[in-house]
């Protein structure tokens, strides 16, 4: 067992336009602005009561970090409940239960009056404004976001921390293949060495967000996420303009995505294990070789 390689993320109390594509969406470096969302009626309403409130008789999926088995999808969600009842749960105590990707305009269109988009230079999807939901304790398998956008993530309620890797670490993550994510049975805060010593050469940068901080996130970076209190945050995404990022964006959602769930559909864990056991060996043989030619 041992500790990954991080790097605290370059924190600032506030960024104009040029900075920000300057020194971070051009060359895309991540960025932490503290206190970022003082700017917005948000930093002042947004709590889990003020969100519960409003949350009426919907019901919302949740999920948590146990894998997902047999001929089942890769993403399914554990339980469904009112919004009211599990704001009620995460103010009751830690449950690892999340709610990810929580459509405002669709769901809550009434917070969009609550908070702006920046102009920081941007070109941001302003028809997807999502949230995220987390009880204390509860964690964020490390992954990257399929559609590869540039991320605004704003942080309310609480503090939680993040690690963030660069798109070529992901030789050192062990990603599942046909997947954006790693396998779920490595622990990132106490990662397992002998079992996967290509994580020994992952280099990541560590992150602590409160209440009204935002983290820039750029194309592609993994994020493993944990909340140290029960908390939300809203993410403003700006897509990929690039020709050869908008056919990676295209891939992963209309090929990768769906040969993935027809394969679980077909052949179940055992596509899964097969899959799983292949990368570990592959990705452990070629560091054994870096390490030799090193």
């Amino acid at each position: 067992m041992g500790t990954l390689k991080t790097t605290p993320i370059k924190r600032v109390l506030s960024i104009t336009k040029a900075e920000f594509v300057k020194n971070h969406y051009k060359p895309q470096h991540p960025v932490l602005i503290e206190g970022f969302a003082k700017q917005w009626p948000a930093y002042e309403k947004w709590n889990l009561e003020y969100i519960q409130q409003l949350a009426g008789d919907q019901i919302v999926p949740l999920y948590n970090n146990k894998p997902t088995k047999g001929h089942k999808k890769s993403v399914v969600p554990a339980k469904k409940m009112k919004l009211y009842d599990y704001i009620k749960l995460l103010k009751a105590g830690p449950t690892d239960l999340r709610m990810f990707f929580y459509n405002v305009l669709q769901k809550m269109p009434e917070l969009t009056k609550d908070f702006d988009y920046p102009d920081i230079g941007l070109p941001f999807f302003k028809k997807l404004p999502v949230m995220f939901f987390g009880g204390k304790g509860s964690k964020v398998l490390a992954h990257y976001d399929m559609d590869l956008a540039d991320l605004l993530h704003v942080h309310f309620h609480g503090t939680k921390k993040a690690m963030l890797f660069e798109p070529k670490q992901a030789k050192n993550l062990y990603r599942v293949p046909f997947t954006v994510h790693n396998i779920e049975a490595i622990d990132m805060d106490n990662p397992d060495f002998t079992t996967y010593p290509a994580l020994q050469q992952a280099e990541g940068i560590s992150v602590e967000m409160k209440h009204g901080d935002a983290l820039y996130m750029p194309s592609g970076y993994w994020h493993y996420i944990t909340y140290e209190d029960a908390g939300f945050s809203i993410t403003l995404r700006a897509f990929p303009r690039k020709p050869k990022k908008l056919g990676k964006l295209l891939s992963n959602l209309l090929f990768m995505r769906n040969f993935e769930n027809i394969m679980r559909y077909v052949a179940g864990s055992k596509w899964v294990d097969y899959k799983e056991s292949s990368m570990i060996k592959r990705v452990n043989k070629k560091f054994k070789k870096r390490n030799k030619n090193a």
